[in-house]
């Protein structure tokens, strides 16, 4: 089993000993930082393959941290820890660009299972992969989505996405004009079932895709919103007849 290497940045040092000793033990190379002062110089010299980064820290706090990684196109999965009962955090973390997130006060165990889940994602998107050919196209608009390279392009120029993302649009893609429900959307991008925080969820990354694939102008065409139901991929991005 590959040897994952995992950079916990928090500044609770008990929090931090905890988790690198825990994960360790799960089979994880552990690193840790007290804040994100020296989290680049990490990045380039000894890259991990996932971030665990707190929201409160002295500094650059999380969120920040987050869309400064974004902004500049770095696509290091992110796992946030947020404060218990602040769900503007997770909302936010999502909306920055956070693959998932885990709030405080959490079991170690749960914490190495979303670890598992991220890096999954990560390596291949879950279930609908494999209903691709290698040198298919799924094509919309001016963009061009390549499932065999993880690859999604906006007028011939590369588009940054998050594993969870990417995950999304690739399901809503793969099943093009039929209605997903949240639930359906959770199970065949990401692998796990809803509940009220993972529909929210997956409310922030469809604003997210939008933001990114869509003109901007109107209505939403490629991502479309079945009231009461969830969203469809409109690949010619035509108005649903709803009679």
């Amino acid at each position: 089993m590959e040897n994952h290497k995992i950079l916990v940045v928090d500044d609770d040092v008990r929090l931090r000993e905890l988790l690198q000793r825990y994960l360790a033990q799960q089979g994880f190379s552990v690193d840790t930082l007290p804040d994100a002062r020296d989290l680049d110089r990490k990045l380039a010299r000894n890259r991990p393959d996932l971030l665990v980064l707190d929201v409160m820290m002295p500094g650059d706090d999380g969120l920040a941290v987050v869309r400064r990684l974004r902004a500049q196109g770095e696509p290091i999965p992110v796992i946030m820890l947020t404060a218990r009962g602040e769900d503007i955090d997770r909302i936010l973390g999502l909306e920055m660009g956070a693959d998932d997130y885990l709030a405080k006060p959490f079991n170690p165990r749960e914490l190495a299972a979303r670890i598992h889940a991220v890096l999954r994602r990560h390596a291949q998107t879950p279930v609908v992969m494999a209903q691709h050919d290698a040198d298919e196209v799924l094509g919309f608009g001016n963009c061009e989505l390549h499932p065999a390279r993880r690859e999604l392009l906006r007028g011939g120029q590369p588009v940054t996405l998050t594993t969870a993302e990417y995950a999304v649009l690739l399901a809503l893609a793969s099943h093009p004009r039929r209605p997903l429900t949240r639930e359906q959307l959770m199970e065949l991008a990401l692998g796990k079932g809803g509940g009220e925080s993972q529909d929210r969820s997956i409310d922030v990354h469809i604003s997210r895709l939008r933001k990114l694939i869509e003109d901007g102008d109107g209505a939403p065409r490629y991502l479309q919103t079945v009231w009461g139901y969830g969203y469809v991929f409109v690949p010619d991005g035509k108005a649903r007849d709803t009679t």
